[in-house]
């Protein structure tokens, strides 16, 4: 009978400390320390100790009962060992459905629960071993963009130093040609003045014979001069825009109609010379003409244009490394606000078919979408 006694009490003190225990989480478990009374987590009511676990609902959160279904709101933890534990509802325990991968919620019902915590647990750690390769694989390549990023950063910096320096130079050379242009349009300037001063300031300015000059007014080229030839290039030095007369040009040409070069030289060509009565003409750039004829002039225009035209050319590729400069100034600002991994994806696209469709990605640019009959549209 003393027997019967020990082996009962043994297997009630099991019962009890099995009985409070079961449910909790190990966090909880200062909240179940064996004593003469238990005081419900939320603070509402302070029961005996002997009625945790009683399978009756005492406290109102059902912190009482942990380890039954008896509170309606009541929580049973599972600890699943070798795999994730977790809360279910208290509802679930002893419902004959295996709720818990140990089969702890199920510890007094008919069901035979198999615990497959451990396979759970080994499927679960090969996944995470695997996506662990995967996240180390990720790093790995995000490493190398950045990399990749800072190098294609680097050469930009580079480029964009060399191309001001570039720049800086044209400007150099941009300030000259237009300095070089500015006196080279000045000289011009100063010989067309020269010209317009009079015809014997022209004759010596250019020191010409007297036989250029007939040639000159010999429109013909019949080797002598007429009267309509004298009309047609000779002025009066105080009435310019007047034609001269039939009687003026006879006048000129001695009384006589026609003049030959040795009569010119006895005779106009001293009147011309002194040019306090008549003179030639300004008819400049005319074929022929004095001005057009006159080797300063010609000298003068020829430099002229010859310093326009490298100025242009220096302008035109000042313009160039400028747009160059502002366009690389543009990347640059956007990967300034870029992280490094992501540098390398500027300037690339990426190509994507979906059915009928072709996407077109360009990181930092635009989204096209492009269908089989050839119609592209922007997306962004």
């Amino acid at each position: 009978m003393r027997v019967y006694i020990i082996v009962a009490a043994v297997f009630w003190c099991g019962y009890v400390d099995s009985r409070k225990v079961r449910g909790i989480s190990s966090s909880y478990k200062r909240f179940y320390r064996e004593r003469k009374s238990f005081l419900c987590i939320d603070g509402s009511r302070m029961i005996p100790f002997e009625q945790v676990n009683d399978d009756y609902c005492d406290c109102e959160d059902g912190s009482d009962e942990p380890g039954t279904s008896a509170c309606p709101h009541g929580r049973f933890y599972c600890t699943n060992l070798g795999f994730r534990p977790h809360y279910i509802p208290s509802s679930r325990v002893n419902d004959g459905i295996c709720d818990c991968c140990d089969a702890s919620d199920e510890y007094n019902s008919h069901t035979r629960c198999q615990n497959t915590c451990w396979n759970l647990g080994q499927r679960e750690r090969a996944y995470v071993e695997g996506q662990m390769r995967t996240l180390d694989e990720g790093l790995r390549l995000k490493q190398q963009l950045i990399e990749e990023g800072v190098l294609l950063w680097r050469e930009k910096q580079a480029q964009l130093r060399e191309l001001q320096q570039v720049a800086e130079d044209l400007q150099v050379k941009l300030e000259e040609h237009r300095r070089k242009k500015h006196e080279a349009d000045r000289l011009k300037e100063q010989t067309l003045k020269a010209l317009e001063a009079g015809n014997s300031g022209l004759i010596r300015h250019q020191n010409s014979s007297v036989t250029s000059i007939f040639h000159l007014l010999d429109t013909n080229k019949d080797g002598s001069l007429t009267v309509d030839e004298i009309k047609a290039k000779v002025v009066l030095v105080h009435d310019e825009q007047r034609v001269l007369s039939e009687g003026e040009a006879l006048a000129l040409l001695d009384r006589g109609h026609r003049m030959d070069l040795s009569k010119f030289q006895s005779t106009l060509w001293d009147v011309l010379t002194r040019g306090d009565t008549v003179k030639i003409k300004d008819t400049q750039g005319a074929p022929g003409s004095l001005s057009s004829e006159d080797p300063h002039l010609k000298a003068a225009d020829k430099a002229a244009e010859w310093e326009a035209t490298n100025l242009k050319k220096v302008e035109e590729a000042y313009e160039t490394v400028n747009m160059e400069i502002s366009d690389l100034q543009k990347k640059l600002a956007i990967d300034y606000g870029t992280d490094w991994e992501f540098l390398f994806l500027n300037g690339q696209c990426y190509k994507l078919k979906v059915y009928e469709y072709t996407y077109t990605l360009c990181p930092f640019n635009q989204v096209t979408q492009k269908s089989t009959a050839g119609v592209e549209v922007s997306l962004g």
